[in-house]
């Protein structure tokens, strides 16, 4: 099938909108892509500064087989367009508030309150005896889990992720339930990790991937296992340029594919349908953009919330606000990217830091809303891998604390917070960085909303709850608007960039069944 003389217009230059911006050039339509910022890739923004560079938001390249087949699509490679290395160790947990084990070596990569961190490397059999130090039999059960959660990972996929399934109809035949027998889709993470290990921090390093899907273990499906499959099994890489060097690549595929590229262009209404869209952007650009802006076609990768209650008239809206007040969506964040005089120590390129009762802090995201007492949270320090991200005798920083979407941010606030941080940091980690930073930004609720229109700053938007998994989750299709797609985090298959890649394979597979030729 073909879009050959079909124009379409792509709102939003997240992954998802790059992807199905290259399905539908490759399938022959003209396709324009409009970004209301200065560069493309939606959260996965970069920041620069004084020799500093930052990804601002996505830090994890997980699941290489996706961008494998991504690419391969196009019969291109990811190392066309950037090179590739795994991490290892995969990364390190520094845990708060509790001693190590009975009997464990505490001689290196301890902690320096209590002693107890634990690195998860490359070495399966090296992470078993790790486990076996919180609780005899670990290691075998840890066997058991990713056997269970490779099997997952392996059917989930190919059967209910590469396979759309967006409608509940989709689920009634015969080959879903060949191939959903023995998955896990009903209970919680929460309850299916505690089938497996008791020990209350082998249950936090099994769900800590839980905030790349935007859920806590109590309210994330149990078909998340799959997870665990992906961290130990498939393994942690690092692109070159960082995330931001993925972005440049997945747009490079695009322009030689004949997409085209409109940045600083905020879009404040998409009207019309099929054959006669016209993408109603600011005055200074629509007397540039010409005719890219009316279309066949819209594919919309700007917040789901945002495109509706926006961009649309009221006529063309699926959804009223009281569904997206009563959305549950994925956790904010507090943000700080620090450029740092000398080496961070202990500090791996990806670091965890937990409490070892998390249920507090996640009560404070989809419970009772509030800034945490004791977080867990995320340090990322790519220097350790990348030596172009920072200055010589420089580390580069990146600090992230999930928060609820939605809580206030002031002026007053953020600096509390911050210094609330590093204060957490430095008695957790043994990493003093309060007074040695020469580069600090930071970003947090406020400015998702602002700069990439997320209903109340979210960094991800939906939460994988149980109610807003599969066919759950808002249409790909616009039931009112004829020709306006959506693709992203908030479609199927949901939050990551992985899935956001596949999401804009599906995008543009509806497209191509509703019009191509």
């Amino acid at each position: 099938m073909t879009l050959a003389d079909r124009s379409v217009v792509v709102v939003g230059s997240g992954f998802g909108g790059l992807a199905t911006a290259c399905y539908l050039a490759d399938a022959g339509a003209d396709v324009t892509v409009v970004e209301k910022n200065e560069q493309l890739g939606g959260r996965a923004s970069v920041l620069e500064r004084d020799g500093f560079r930052f990804d601002m938001g996505p830090s994890w390249y997980l699941m290489p087989d996706v961008f494998e087949r991504f690419f391969g699509h196009f019969d291109r490679r990811p190392e066309d367009y950037y090179g590739l290395e795994r991490l290892d160790p995969h990364y390190k947990i520094f845990f708060k508030d509790s001693a190590p084990p009975a009997g464990a070596d505490t001689s290196s990569g301890r902690g320096p309150r209590d002693g107890d961190a634990v690195t998860v490397t490359a070495d399966r059999e090296a992470t078993k005896a790790a486990f076996e130090e919180y609780e005899p039999g670990a290691g075998a059960a840890l066997d058991a889990y990713l056997a269970e959660a490779e099997e997952t990972y392996e059917i989930g996929m190919e059967h209910f992720v590469y396979t759309d399934r967006p409608r509940f109809r989709d689920y009634v035949d015969w080959d879903v339930a060949r191939h959903a027998r023995g998955l896990t889709f009903l209970g919680s993470m929460q309850d299916h990790v505690e089938e497996y290990f008791d020990h209350p921090k082998l249950q936090q390093i099994m769900q800590y991937t839980l905030v790349f899907l935007g859920g806590s273990p109590e309210n994330t499906p149990a078909l998340y296992n799959l997870m665990s499959h992906v961290d130990f099994n498939l393994g942690v890489h690092y692109p070159e340029g960082g995330m931001g060097g993925v972005v440049d690549g997945i747009a490079e595929l695009g322009a030689e594919l004949g997409v085209e590229y409109l940045t600083d262009c905020e879009v404040e209404a998409i009207l019309g349908s099929a054959g006669e869209f016209r993408v109603e952007v600011d005055a200074e650009w629509s007397d540039r953009a010409g005719d890219h802006l009316r279309a066949d076609l819209v594919v919309s990768d700007a917040d789901y919330a945002h495109t509706e209650q926006e961009l649309l008239p009221p006529q063309g809206r699926q959804y009223d606000a009281d569904y997206w007040e009563s959305r549950t969506y994925a956790p904010s964040a507090f943000l700080l990217y620090l450029g740092v005089e000398g080496d961070l120590g202990p500090l791996e390129h990806h670091t965890l830091v937990l409490p070892t009762d998390w249920d507090d802090h996640f009560d404070g995201i989809f419970g009772e809303p509030g800034w945490p007492d004791d977080p867990a949270y995320y340090l990322c320090v790519p220097s350790e891998t990348d030596e172009t991200v920072a200055p010589e005798g420089h580390s580069n920083l990146f600090a992230l604390v999930p928060i609820a979407p939605g809580l206030d941010d002031d002026p007053a606030t953020r600096e509390r917070y911050r210094d609330f941080v590093l204060d957490d940091i430095a008695e957790n980690t043994g990493v003093d960085l309060r007074d040695r930073i020469v580069v600090e930004e930071r970003f947090c609720v406020s400015d998702f909303a602002d700069r990439y229109n997320a209903a109340r700053g979210s960094a991800l938007g939906l939460a994988h709850t149980l109610r807003q998994t599969g066919p759950l989750r808002p249409n790909r299709r616009s039931t009112e608007v004829p020709g306006l797609y959506f693709t992203g985090s908030y479609t199927t298959p949901g939050i990551g960039v992985p899935m956001c890649l596949i999401s804009g394979q599906h995008t543009a597979d509806a497209v191509l069944e509703d019009y191509g030729e």
